[in-house]
C-alpha cells in the first residue's frame, strides 16, 4: 500500500496530465519530495523483508517499485535544490522536513486602513528590526527608509484572509523589508466585488505611504503584490493606477506602486472562467457577478491583460511549472507581452511546483520563491 501510494504521487508529479494522480501528485511530490522518498524507502524495506520471508514475486516487485519511487522523489528534491542554489537561497533542509505549514507567527501591529461601506478593512504589519538584513548586499535601504510591500492574499476573490501571508511577511521583515498584509472586500453569492477589491488595495497602498514615517519606510519604494487572486488584484490595481482608470473611493488617488508582484496569478479573468480549473469559474462569476457574456466590460476591467502598455511598473511573475490554475504558459506569455511593451519584467518558473506552492512554508520551492521576492524588492540595493 505504501509503495503504490508513493507510485501514484510520483507518477502524478512527473506526468501531471494523468487523470486523478496528476492532481495530487504535483502538490505532494512537489512540496514534500523528501517525505515521499522516506515513505517509499519504508515501503522498500518492508517489501524486502516480505521477499526474504518467502513472498518472492510480490516482495521482489514491490521492492523494485518502491526503490524507483524513492529515486524519483529524490530526483525532484535534487532539481529543486539546484534551483534554490541558483536563486541564491540559504537552503535549510531541516526546514524542508519540519516546516510543513505556515509558521505560528504574529504581526507587529494590526491597523485599520479603510472602512468602506462601514466595514473596517485591516492590515497586518510585519516590521524589520534595526539589526535585520536585506537582500544579497546586506544594506538596510536607500537613505533612512526601508523598502515595503503591500501583499494581498489568495482565495479566489472570495475566501481566506491576510493571516495566510504571515510566514512570508515575517521572513521578509527579518530580511529588512516591511510587509503590510491586507484584507480586502471578499466576493460572495450576490455580492460581487470586481469594483471594490481593487479600490481596497489602492486605499491600502495610499495608507502605507501616508504612514511611511511612522514605520520607517521609504514612500518611494512601496510595492504592491499578491498570491493567486491577490496577485491578479495587485497587478490590476497597479496597472490601472498607472493608466488612470482606477480612482480612490475618497481622497486623493495614490500614485502607482514602485513595482508589482504576482505569484501564480490569474492574468485574464475571462480565461479563468473558460478554463474552469479547481473552481476558477465559480470564483470568476462570484467576483464579477456573472458570466463573461453577461458582463464583458467587467471581465475586461479586472483582467491585467487588458492594461498592458508601455511605462507600467517593474513586474515580477512567479509560477510553478505544474500549475493547473495559473498555467505557466499563460503567465510566461503575459510576461512576454509586458516585455514587448518595454516593461521591466522578471518571470520565474519553479520546477515541480503546483498552484500555491508556498503553502508548505519550509519546502525548497517556498524557500526559493521567498528569496526571489526579496531580491526583487531590494534590487536597487545590490
Amino acid at each position: 500500500m505504501l509503495a503504490f501510494l508513493a507510485l501514484a504521487i510520483i507518477l502524478g508529479a512527473y506526468f501531471p496530465a494523468l487523470p486523478k494522480v496528476g492532481v495530487i501528485g504535483p502538490v505532494l511530490g512537489g512540496q514534500y519530495p523528501f517525505h515521499i522518498a522516506l515513505l517509499a524507502l519504508v515501503a522498500a524495506v518492508l517489501a524486502a523483508l516480505a521477499w526474504r520471508s518467502g513472498l518472492v514475486r510480490w516482495g521482489r516487485t514491490v521492492t523494485a517499485l518502491a526503490t524507483l519511487c524513492a529515486m524519483g522523489a529524490l530526483a525532484i528534491g535534487g532539481i529543486q535544490f539546484r534551483a534554490a542554489q541558483n536563486a541564491g537561497v540559504d537552503i535549510s533542509l531541516g526546514q524542508a522536513f519540519t516546516e510543513l505549514a505556515y509558521p505560528a507567527v504574529k504581526p507587529d501591529a494590526t491597523e485599520t486602513y479603510a472602512s468602506p461601506d462601514g466595514t473596517p478593512q485591516r492590515v497586518d504589519a510585519y516590521l524589520p528590526q534595526r539589526s535585520g538584513k536585506t537582500g544579497k548586499s546586506g544594506k538596510s535601504g536607500k537613505g533612512d527608509g526601508i523598502p515595503a510591500v503591500v501583499l494581498a492574499h489568495a482565495g479566489g476573490f472570495h475566501t481566506f484572509d491576510k493571516s495566510d501571508l504571515r510566514g512570508t511577511g515575517r521572513w521578509l521583515a527579518d530580511h529588512g523589508v516591511a510587509v503590510f498584509a491586507v484584507d480586502y472586500r471578499l466576493a460572495g453569492p450576490d455580492r460581487p466585488t470586481w469594483d471594490k477589491a481593487p479600490q481596497d488595495l489602492a486605499s491600502a497602498l495610499g495608507w502605507v505611504r501616508k504612514n511611511a514615517d511612522t514605520y520607517g519606510i521609504d514612500s518611494g519604494r512601496v510595492s504592491l503584490g499578491g498570491m493567486s487572486a491577490g496577485g491578479t488584484l495587485a497587478m490590476n490595481t497597479a496597472y490601472r493606477l498607472h493608466n488612470g482608470t482606477l480612482k480612490a473611493p475618497e481622497g486623493a488617488t495614490p500614485a502607482p506602486p514602485a513595482s508589482v508582484i504576482g505569484f501564480y496569478p490569474g492574468t485574464d479573468v475571462t480565461r479563468m472562467w473558460k478554463d474552469d480549473v479547481a473552481g476558477t469559474r465559480e470564483a470568476a462569476e462570484m467576483f464579477t457577478g456573472g458570466t463573461p457574456e453577461q458582463y464583458p466590460d467587467r471581465y475586461r476591467e479586472v483582467s491585467p491583460t487588458n492594461d498592458v502598455r508601455p511605462g507600467l511598473p517593474r513586474t515580477l511573475l512567479v509560477v510553478g511549472d505544474r500549475d493547473r490554475s495559473a498555467r505557466p504558459e499563460t503567465v510566461t506569455g503575459f510576461g512576454d507581452a509586458l516585455k514587448r511593451q518595454g516593461v521591466d519584467t522578471e518571470v520565474r518558473e519553479l520546477p515541480f511546483a503546483e498552484h500555491a506552492f508556498d503553502d508548505a512554508y519550509g519546502s525548497l520551492t517556498s524557500q526559493t520563491s521567498r528569496q526571489i521576492l526579496l531580491d526583487f524588492l531590494t534590487a536597487d540595493e545590490h
